[in-house]
């Protein structure tokens, strides 16, 4: 009680002389006291203030790195405080904490002990708040030790920042020349590379070749290329291109920036679309080769040599001035958007190409250093078959999984859309839904047998047409050709005074052949 007493008396005494001392001597005093405690302490402190200088406008950037360093709640070292404070908000899709005022919090780098303070002091006669946190590291390692940690505190909070954040969906308004040329709206899709149906060899380059691209800002900064990667996407209706974008944005955690070319109007507006997209995002333009007819220009070059027709043609029939690229995207535009040197105005960036018919994109849209890699997708293996039943009817493994199979090699791959609807309606019963793709297996193989033997059929048969024709216009436009087709065909050399008569019955014998040939021809179908 004594020891109580005595403490009661020195808070009393302080109190006292804290209202009688000048605010100038007790400053003095304060500081004489954190002088002496620092210099016999242990430990250096350093204060991080959540604005930079005393006017409170500009937001000190490393103390939002430590306030979202801290929040990474699945950090391992991280020893959470007794009291924190819960939020979430409107662009995050997950709850983070934060440490509660003048509470400490522990953490370790290095093999040494580091502990940070949320320190939170009301502003008198005002209701501002002044934040900071102070950290307190060993003083005999601070040299060593401070530079390295706050690079690690800033590279922590920047992956959970990415990770953490709402992605966005974006597209072209059409008004690319203004300051905002984009919409958008949260992006959910849930397509993942678990979920989605390719062949593990396949899915596991991709992953590793996303990876290593997202973790190679020094090695393209070393090289003296721009840190971006292009991809080419192409195959039929169906096969999968718009969900590998979706787990492709889910797996590196980038926005999507949906460009439509036909809402573009010319290569100035393209270009400020770009400079308007940010880092960390895949641009992507489906259906590269019906936006625009990119492989026009080629053309329009070639004919604008031409002297008298001043309108070219392109391969759809459209057409155009051959003089006049102006109001509109041109290959050369494209191929500045994609390579060229406005390509560069961000970092971490991929481009997607989507196609159903690869033969028809510009070469030069496709080279390597545009559209790095190539990815062809097409009908369900055997292992994306079992990755969609695994999703849709949860079946690992089946009696049938043999005759699908089979029905694979045999040339009755469906693909990954063809599976999902079929097993989507038969969802209920595994058996029943792998049945019903059987029976669409099964039916494509008899419709491909079918169309291979009447092909075959129809190739058979033109070659017989054709060469009765060739016989029958030889003999009615030239008669004197006779004597070398009855040779080729078996016959004999009639000699030089065969009568008119006979010569008639021949003609007349063709004459009818070429119409039994017709008559067939009708009854064919052909």
């Amino acid at each position: 009680m004594e020891i109580l007493s005595q403490m009661w008396s020195l808070l009393g005494l302080l109190t006292v002389l804290q209202n009688i001392l000048p605010s100038q001597l007790l400053s003095l005093l304060n500081s004489l006291y954190e002088s002496l405690h620092d210099f016999f302490s242990l430990y250096s402190y350093f204060e991080i203030p959540e604005f930079n200088g005393y006017c409170g406008v500009d937001l000190n950037d490393l103390y939002r790195h430590v306030h979202l360093y801290l929040n990474s709640v699945n950090h391992p070292s991280t020893t959470c405080p007794s009291r924190f404070t819960l939020s979430r908000s409107k662009s995050s899709n997950r709850i983070s904490f934060t440490v509660a005022p003048n509470h400490t919090v522990h953490d370790s780098f290095n093999g040494h002990t580091l502990s940070w303070t949320h320190h939170v002091d009301t502003l008198q006669d005002s209701l501002d708040e002044k934040r900071s946190f102070s950290l307190k590291l060993p003083k005999r390692h601070c040299h060593t030790l401070l530079s390295p940690y706050l690079d690690f505190v800033t590279s922590r909070a920047e992956e959970f920042e990415r990770v953490s954040r709402e992605r966005r969906l974006f597209t072209n308004n059409g008004h690319g020349s203004y300051e905002s040329g984009w919409v958008s709206v949260p992006f959910r899709h849930p397509s993942t590379f678990e979920t989605l149906a390719l062949e593990p060899e396949l899915k596991k380059q991709i992953t590793e070749d996303l990876t290593a691209f997202s973790n190679g800002k020094e090695f393209y900064h070393r090289v003296g290329r721009a840190w971006k990667r292009g991809y080419l996407l192409y195959g039929p209706p169906g096969s999968g291109k718009s969900s590998l974008i979706a787990a492709m944005a889910n797996f590196l955690c980038y926005d999507v920036y949906d460009l439509e070319l036909t809402k573009v109007s010319d290569n100035s507006e393209l270009r400020a679309l770009l400079i308007q997209t940010t880092n960390r995002s895949i641009i992507v333009i489906e259906d590269i080769d019906c936006s625009v007819d990119l492989t026009a220009d080629r053309l329009l070059k070639t004919k604008r040599s031409s002297s008298h027709p001043s309108t070219v043609k392109d391969k759809c029939g459209r057409v155009g001035d051959s003089g006049d690229e102006n109001g509109r995207v041109t290959l050369s535009g494209l191929l500045n958007f994609t390579d060229g040197l406005w390509s560069c105005c961000g970092e971490e960036r991929i481009i997607v190409f989507t196609t159903n018919h690869r033969e028809n994109v510009d070469p030069a849209l496709v080279r390597c250093g545009r559209m790095d890699v190539h990815v062809s997708l097409g009908t369900c293996g055997m292992h994306a078959f079992k990755a969609l039943a695994m999703n849709y009817v949860g079946v690992e493994s089946h009696a049938l999984f043999d005759v699908v199979e089979s029905c694979i090699r045999s040339g009755g791959a469906l693909t990954p859309a063809q599976i999902g609807e079929i097993l989507l309606r038969n969802r209920r019963d595994a058996d029943v839904a792998i049945k019903e793709v059987l029976s669409a297996m099964q039916a494509k193989i008899l419709g491909n047998n079918h169309r291979e033997l009447t092909e075959g059929c129809h190739r058979e048969y033109d070659d017989t047409a054709k060469t009765a024709e060739s016989m029958d216009r030889a003999l009615l436009e030239s008669p004197e050709n006779w004597e070398s087709w009855q040779g080729k065909f078996g016959g004999k050399k009639r000699k030089e005074g065969s009568t008119a008569t006979t010569w008639e019955r021949k003609v007349k014998f063709l004459v009818r052949l070429r119409s039994l040939t017709k008559s067939d021809s009708g009854r064919r179908g052909v």
